[in-house]
Parts: C-alpha cells; sequence; structure tokens
C-alpha cells in the first residue's frame, strides 16, 4: 500500500505518493523550454535517447562483491546530455545550452569511478574519509540524525558517528556507495528513463554489515527505486519509491538527491553572483552541531530571506545581520528551509526553489513533493578535490538544492513524520527544470 507519511503537526504539508500521477514531458503543462545548441528558442520532436557503456569495476560495501558499474547518457533533442552512474544512483554530469547555445556542464563531479570510490563519500576504513556526496542519492536518511540515534515505537536504534557526533547521510556506506542493481531503460512519452533498484537489509549500517560500528543500524528492509527521466523541455525527474518490506518493523525514510549545482559551468570558478529564489517562509535555525533546534524561524529581516532574487554572495558573510550566526556555524549556508504550501506547481508539485545565471542566462526551476530545501553552498570545498574537467573545487564552486524531510525528523516531534510502517511505500518527486535565456 501507498501512502503519505504520517503527518505531525507542523507548519507544511507534506506531500508524497505523486509519482505515478506525473506525465512526463506533458506539452503546455508549464513555461519550462530548454535551450538548443543550434538555436536556444527551437522546438523539436523526437524522442530522447539513452546509451550504456561501461564505468568500471567497483565494490558494493559490504552488501555485494566486485561488479560492473555501467555509465547511461540521456540526451534530448536539444543536445542537453545527463550522464548517471549505478554507483550511487549518481549523477555525474548535466550539459545543457546557455543562452548562445554554448553547452556546458553544470554539476560538479569526478571523472573516474576510482575518485567517486575513494573521495566521494569514502568508508571510515578509507584516509579519505568524509566527502562532499558529489551527485549521489542519499539514503537511508538524508542529513543529520542527531547523537546518531532515534527512537521509534519504543525501541532505540543505535547509528554510526560519521560526522561530529551525528550520523550524515545515511553513514559509514550510504546508499551513495552502494552499487544500485537492475538498471533498466525506456523511451516514450517525449522521455528517455533509466530505473535502478537497492535492497537495504534490515541493520543497515548496523554492525552486523559494518563491524567497526558497534551499533543496531536502520530498522526493517526496504526495497527502492529510482527513476531518471530527461524529456525534451530541459526537465530531469527524479522519482523514488521506497517499500518497507518488513511485516511489522517501521522504519525512518529520507531520500535526497546531491547534486552541486553551478548554472556558469562546473569549472567557472566561486557562484556567489548566481541568483537564488527558495520558495520558504520559514527555516530551521542549527546548533554549533549542525542539528535543528527544533525552532522554525521566519526568513524575514535575515539573510536567509530568499523569497525574491539575491545573489548567493549577497549576504553569505553577514555575521552581525539577524540569525547571522547561523552563517558563521555552518561557514555560509546549510540549512534546511521549510517550504511554502503556496506557489506556484507543476503536475502536483510544488515550487522549491530558482537559480539563475546572469552572464550564461541559465536559469534551474525545483519542483518537488517533499517539505523541505537544503540549499548548501559548497562551505567545505576547500581546493583538495579535483573535478571532471580537472579543476580544483573551492567554496561556492557549486550549491545544492537537497530536497528532503527535516533534518533530525525522527527526534523532533514537531517536524514532518519520516516513519515508513511495516508494508508501506514511500514515494517522492523532484525535478531539476533547466532553461536559458
Amino acid at each position: 500500500m501507498r501512502i503519505r507519511l504520517t503527518h505531525r503537526p507542523v507548519r507544511h504539508a507534506v506531500r508524497v505518493g505523486v509519482a505515478a500521477a506525473l506525465a512526463l514531458g506533458g506539452a503546455g503543462l508549464v513555461a519550462v523550454t530548454s535551450a538548443s545548441a543550434s538555436s536556444p528558442n527551437a522546438h523539436c520532436n523526437s524522442s530522447p535517447t539513452i546509451t550504456r557503456s561501461d564505468f568500471g569495476m567497483a565494490d558494493s560495501g559490504p552488501y555485494g562483491g566486485r561488479q560492473t558499474v555501467w555509465r547511461y547518457t540521456l540526451t534530448n533533442c536539444h543536445g542537453m546530455k545527463v550522464q548517471i552512474i549505478t554507483y550511487g544512483a549518481t549523477v555525474q554530469s548535466i550539459k545543457t545550452p546557455d543562452k548562445s547555445g554554448h553547452m556546458a556542464n553544470v554539476v560538479l563531479g569526478f571523472k573516474t569511478l576510482d575518485e567517486y570510490v575513494n573521495l566521494d563519500s569514502p568508508p571510515p576504513s578509507s584516509p579519505n574519509f568524509g566527502g562532499p556526496y558529489f551527485g549521489e542519492t542519499i539514503g537511508r536518511y538524508a542529513n543529520r540524525i542527531a547523537n546518531a540515534s532515534f527512537q521509534l515505537n519504543g525501541a532505540t536504534y543505535t547509528l554510526p558517528v560519521n560526522n561530529g557526533p551525528n550520523t550524515l547521510h545515511g553513514g559509514f556506506v550510504g546508499w551513495g556507495n552502494r552499487i544500485w542493481q537492475n538498471p533498466t531503460t525506456s523511451r516514450g512519452n517525449g522521455s528517455a528513463s533509466l530505473t535502478m533498484t537497492l535492497v537495504a537489509p534490515n541493520g543497515d549500517e548496523g554492525s552486523t554489515f559494518e563491524p567497526s560500528c558497534n551499533c543496531t543500524g536502520f530498522p526493517a528492509q526496504v526495497t527502492t527505486s529510482i527513476t531518471y527521466s530527461l524529456d525534451n523541455a530541459g526537465r530531469l525527474w527524479i522519482r523514488y519509491s521506497a517499500h518497507n518490506d518488513d511485516p511489522r518493523l517501521s522504519t525512518v525514510i529520507n531520500l535526497t538527491n546531491h547534486s552541486y549545482f553551478n548554472l556558469a559551468g562546473e569549472a567557472s570558478g566561486p557562484a556567489y553572483a548566481q541568483k537564488v529564489l527558495i520558495n520558504a517562509n520559514s527555516f530551521t535555525p542549527t546548533d554549533a552541531n549542525l542539528i535543528p533546534t527544533g525552532d522554525i524561524v521566519n526568513v524575514q529581516g535575515t539573510p536567509f530571506d530568499f523569497r525574491t532574487f539575491h545573489t548567493i554572495g549577497e549576504r553569505i558573510s553577514d555575521a552581525s545581520a539577524p540569525q547571522g550566526d547561523q552563517l558563521v556555524l555552518a561557514h555560509g549556508y546549510d540549512h534546511n528551509w521549510v517550504l511554502n504550501s503556496t506557489g506556484p506547481k507543476f503536475a502536483g508539485l510544488g515550487l522549491a526553489a530558482k537559480a539563475k545565471d546572469p552572464a550564461s542566462g541559465r536559469a534551474l526551476t525545483v519542483w518537488t513533493s517533499e517539505p523541505g530545501v537544503q540549499f548548501y553552498t559548497g562551505n567545505f570545498l576547500d581546493g583538495h578535490l579535483v573535478g571532471i574537467s580537472g579543476h580544483t573545487y573551492r567554496q561556492t564552486a557549486g550549491y545544492t538544492f537537497e530536497t528532503q524531510h527535516f533534518p533530525d525528523s525522527p527526534n523532533e516531534p514537531t517536524f514532518p513524520s519520516t516513519e515508513l510502517k511495516a508494508g508501506q511505500t514511500f514515494d517522492s518527486t523532484t525535478i531539476f527544470a533547466f532553461s536559458a535565456r
């Protein structure tokens, strides 16, 4: 049975279960058009294509042996290309035209599989423990869980500590370190799609699978599918469906994509001049460990007010402003915005955010069924990582729009619930829509 996650009394409606109702590539649903490499305003009718290539071999952590990793390239009729690898169900690159038709990759990433394995989010056995999570599918729980533990239905569950005292993005070997299985492709309705699945066992991230962690891990086996679809309007659809396979245990679920965007191009340097809008009247401030305090604060009069367009760099250093201490704690923006239930809609999804680069004319619109979005400005990129085009990444080289339920929801009774009960299915959809003018 498909569900809406339990909705505790909060200030935002949680929207799930919409994926089945979405009609991919529906003409005329929204005025989002993709530029053509030859003519930015041209229309085209040929169906997007999808191809596959061998990207190397990798180990799927403690859950499977050495396997082939595949890279899929989705291309629409305007020449926009999205490359996705089965390691971590990761978005490696998104090449899209600017207002003059010139193509550039607008997400941060690595060139080789070895870099994804050893640098993106390596486990504690690696000397590079930690990482930027470029493009990964994050699960079982995106963002942070305080003190690496939570209670659910009277039981206490303990998790790996991998971010200060907390659990971040699922633990030591999150879903971005797993090879997603059974990749299948399809074409139709003006789109090309790739679907992959992952089975995460009962005790996922616990000591049974991670001997270095003296912890229970997440309860219940969960089978998750993810579908990436590219249409001719420049929209990348991401649809998640997570089923709790256990007949009695509940679990928690929070899924997101961790792509870093830079609409001027991934090797163009700081994105301070790019403009961002977030459809949110409030955000969730954090403590020094970047765990939400439980408060929901109005953005008005603060550097967190993106209800109209502001450049990323405009207020990022203003520690003296109201809530400016939050910029000091996080070294920039790394917070959850509480999305408004009002505002524009597309295919049943709410507007989360927009970004635009005045120089190139590229723009991004984010639609989602999720109640929150984590806007993160790459605060911990320090120049030691070399990206896909051979350039180093430094602070504000890219920024994320991680559509999500709120951080630490299992420990915050007033936040939207992330409980997934036995036998139930969680559905969530996000669209990254690119345009240029």
